[in-house]
């Protein structure tokens, strides 16, 4: 796209915003006869200010002047004809089908809120996977169950670990000695999980354990019990998770009963 189209969107998508409320409100300025609403200024500010910003008589008026050179290249834009092209009207499209999109699951939001009750729920479930330990441990990964049973049978017979690992197809931990650091059995595919939490501290697997990624020998160096976040820690991750969830389900819904073809 042209560079003097990406202009035009860029002082359209503000223009988007503007309702017919606008014009009965107080203007910010006058360009060549055209209002900049105060609403503009109050709403950008707004935006500033969630992002960290002071609102001080510096920034609205800073904010002022980039509508007004916004407002002067639209004008520019609109006289050369360039809102007329099939580019940019193709990109005013879809600016605009953005900021309907946006409104719109903004709207949903809104009327379908995360409540503390839900959100305490998902904490209570998610701490319950997570158990109340963690574990320190290492293991090597091979290809085959005869491989495995073969370094089994190294180890019991007093064969440092450190020295098998090396046959480990697993590079990264076996550049450190195995080692997967400390981490929650939740971490791990199921089957890990599950042979992690029957041993004891300095314990090793007596039987090869399969997951998806081929045959693990398992050790676990040493184990504590689990630091878990409290709720108001996590709960603006867990809102936003869920409200994912929430829009997800609600696409679904519309393309569900939507005549597709």
């Amino acid at each position: 796209m042209l560079k003097s189209n990406k202009i035009l969107v860029a002082a359209l998508l503000g223009a988007f915003a503007m309702n017919a409320a606008y014009a009965a409100e107080k203007s910010a300025a006058l360009v060549n006869g055209v209002s900049i609403a105060q609403a503009r200024v109050d709403m950008a500010v707004q935006t500033e200010v969630a992002q960290g910003q002071t609102d001080s008589p510096e920034l609205r008026k800073s904010i002022r002047e980039n509508l007004i050179k916004r407002e002067l290249m639209l004008q520019e834009a609109a006289k050369m004809g360039l809102d007329k092209t099939p580019e940019a009207l193709q990109e005013i499209d879809l600016a605009k089908q953005s900021v309907l999109i946006n409104a719109y699951l903004m709207d949903y939001m809104k009327k379908n809120p995360i409540s503390d009750e839900v959100l305490k729920q998902e904490y209570e479930t998610r701490k319950a996977k997570l158990g109340g330990k963690e574990y320190n441990a290492r293991h090597i990964l091979v290809e085959t169950e005869a491989e495995a049973k073969a370094i089994i049978v190294q180890l019991s017979k007093k064969v440092k670990f450190e020295k098998l690992v090396a046959q480990s197809k697993d590079v990264g931990s076996a550049a450190q000695g195995g080692s997967l650091g400390w981490a929650a059995p939740a971490n791990f595919v199921p089957p890990f999980a599950a042979a992690l939490q029957s041993l004891k501290k300095g314990e090793y697997t007596k039987t090869p354990v399969q997951t998806q990624f081929g045959w693990h020998v398992i050790q676990v160096q040493d184990e504590r019990a689990m630091k878990i976040p409290a709720f108001e820690e996590v709960k603006p991750q867990l809102q936003q998770r869920l409200q994912q969830q929430a829009i997800q389900k609600q696409i679904m819904a519309l393309e569900a009963k939507a005549k597709i073809e």
